[in-house]
C-alpha cells in the first residue's frame, strides 16, 4: 500500500520533497511531471527577474546620480556599487542571462522601470531623462563611471 501522495496546490514545501524523493528512488511513474517543469521553469524565470530588479535599481540610482547632483551622498554611492556587484555575480552565476543583455526589448523594459523610479524619487519629469539609456553595458558596470549632470 502506497501513502498518499502531496498535492501541488495543497502544500507547495511538501510536494517539493516529494518530488525529490520520488526522484532519488527511481519512482518516476508516480513523479508530477507537468508541475515539475512548470517549477523548473519558474527558476528561470525568477534568475531572469533578479537581474531585472538589480539592473532597474541600478540605471534609477545612476540616473539620480546625473540628475540631482546637489542630493549625492554615500547612500547613493553605495547602493550603485552594491547593485553592480550583484548584476556582476548574478551573471556570473548564471551565464545564459548574458542573452538577455543583447535584447532591445529587455533594455526597454528596465530602462522604462528605472525611469519610473527616478521620477517618483525625484520630483522631475519623465521628459528630463534620456528616453533611451545613454550608457553602454560596460559603463553601467565599470566602477569608475559615474555620469555628471547632463544639464
Amino acid at each position: 500500500m502506497s501513502a498518499q501522495l502531496h498535492s501541488y496546490d495543497g502544500d507547495i514545501v511538501a510536494w517539493a520533497n516529494e518530488q525529490a524523493r520520488l526522484l532519488r528512488e527511481g519512482r518516476f511513474s508516480q513523479l508530477d511531471i507537468e508541475h515539475i517543469a512548470d517549477e523548473i521553469e519558474d527558476v528561470g524565470k525568477s534568475e531572469k527577474r533578479e537581474l531585472e530588479s538589480r539592473m532597474t535599481v541600478l540605471l534609477a540610482h545612476l540616473l539620480k546620480w546625473q540628475h540631482q547632483s546637489e542630493r549625492r551622498g554615500n547612500s547613493w554611492r553605495n547602493t550603485i556599487k552594491e547593485q553592480r556587484n550583484r548584476v556582476a555575480n548574478r551573471i556570473k552565476k548564471t551565464p545564459s542571462l548574458k542573452a538577455d543583455l543583447q535584447e532591445a526589448e529587455w533594455w526597454a523594459g528596465v530602462w522604462a522601470d528605472a525611469l519610473d523610479i527616478a521620477t517618483r524619487e525625484t520630483g522631475l519629469l519623465y521628459d528630463a531623462f534620456p528616453e533611451r539609456c545613454p550608457w553602454t553595458f560596460e559603463q553601467i558596470m565599470d566602477a569608475d563611471f559615474w555620469p555628471e549632470n547632463s544639464r
